[in-house]
């Protein structure tokens, strides 16, 4: 298996993670539900190819949903897509178990045993982590985690307000947090929270579907 993330060697006051992607393998699935939905629902099969879909992880489905209707003149609900796709994702789990990204996991592992504080900030809704986190057998490791909807609307990443509301619940000023990220929304994210990034690297491509 390809090393996904070297860690870093300093010690932070804070530890946050992105989930899909940085702590879970989930990144082909949601593919997979994004494409079934936004084709349900009338998008043409060139959009959100696999790089285009990577593009746009950590944001807010329903701000995704927002960004392709502007990109290329479609009229879809965000809503009702963003609802679809957390379905289909949740029905695709169900004979699917996610696969972990060890180094990320093993370094949860290790603050858990040292009493240093982490928190999860996700651009995925309460339900859809949580069974992210059900799947790949981490439920119950994270006590702080933060979705969109703990934030105002339209502040999901690249905003930087997940962040620091993770920095705020763990007692740690966002100077001394460290954040691991898979994607360039909330690499901005964390610049924007001024924080210290370390980037995990994506999974190999996926054929469209």
């Amino acid at each position: 298996m390809s090393v996904r993330v070297s860690l870093p060697d300093k010690v932070y006051g804070g530890y946050i993670f992105d989930l899909d992607g940085t702590l879970v393998d989930s990144m082909p699935t949601h593919f997979r539900a994004w494409r079934w939905a936004l084709r349900k629902n009338g998008a043409p099969a060139h959009i959100f190819e696999w790089d285009e879909f990577n593009s746009h992880g950590g944001m807010f489905a329903v701000d995704i949903v927002a960004k392709l209707n502007r990109d290329y003149g479609l009229k879809m609900c965000p809503e009702t897509v963003a609802d679809e796709k957390r379905h289909r994702y949740c029905e695709l789990l169900e004979s699917e178990p996610l696969p972990v990204i060890p180094e990320t996991v093993e370094l949860v592992r290790r603050l858990r045993e040292q009493g240093i504080p982490y928190a999860i900030g996700t651009g995925s809704m309460i339900l859809g982590a949580q069974e992210t986190l059900r799947s790949a057998g981490l439920d119950g490791w994270f006590p702080i985690m933060v979705t969109p909807g703990d934030v105002l609307p339209g502040r999901g990443k690249p905003n930087p307000d997940i962040f620091l509301l993770c920095a705020e619940r763990m007692g740690v000023k966002p100077a001394d947090c460290i954040v691991f990220e898979d994607a360039t929304p909330g690499i901005r994210a964390a610049e924007a929270a001024g924080m210290a990034c370390c980037v995990v690297g994506p999974c190999p491509p996926q054929p469209a579907c």
